[in-house]
């Protein structure tokens, strides 16, 4: 039987301590949703949805590697956008991202998130 481990790490501020930064298991890990925050200041220091959507990765790669994982293991990603609009500049982050193989993706449209936050990304990859 696994054992689901709650994993945060310091290298990336946290939005909340109410829920970790991710759920590490056996073989997956399971990402709460990251927004594109400063891992040193903790609040968004950018208005820019596309530069929102890199930090997001960036922030998500930090806490894969210091999970033992990497942005090559995750098999699918969620990107909730407060404007429906954004696609060309989600794909060309991916792009960045993911430039072979990419993992699977949904991108839904949400209602404002708090504090300037245009974009959270939720993921799943193998640990």
């Amino acid at each position: 039987m696994s054992k689901n481990i709650n994993f945060n790490t310091a290298k990336v501020a946290r939005m909340s301590t109410a829920y970790p930064q991710a759920v590490v298991t056996e073989n997956y890990i399971f990402f709460s949703g990251m927004p594109g925050i400063s891992p040193v200041s903790g609040v968004v220091e950018s208005d820019n949805f596309e530069d929102q959507l890199r930090q997001c990765f960036l922030n998500i790669q930090t806490v894969l590697e210091e999970a033992g994982s990497s942005l090559s293991k995750i098999v699918k990603t969620t990107i909730f956008m407060v404007a429906g609009n954004d696609f060309s500049a989600v794909n060309k982050v991916y792009q960045e991202f993911f430039p072979e193989n990419p993992p699977a993706r949904s991108t839904p449209q949400v209602m404002p998130f708090p504090a300037g936050i245009l974009v959270s990304v939720e993921c799943i990859a193998l640990a």
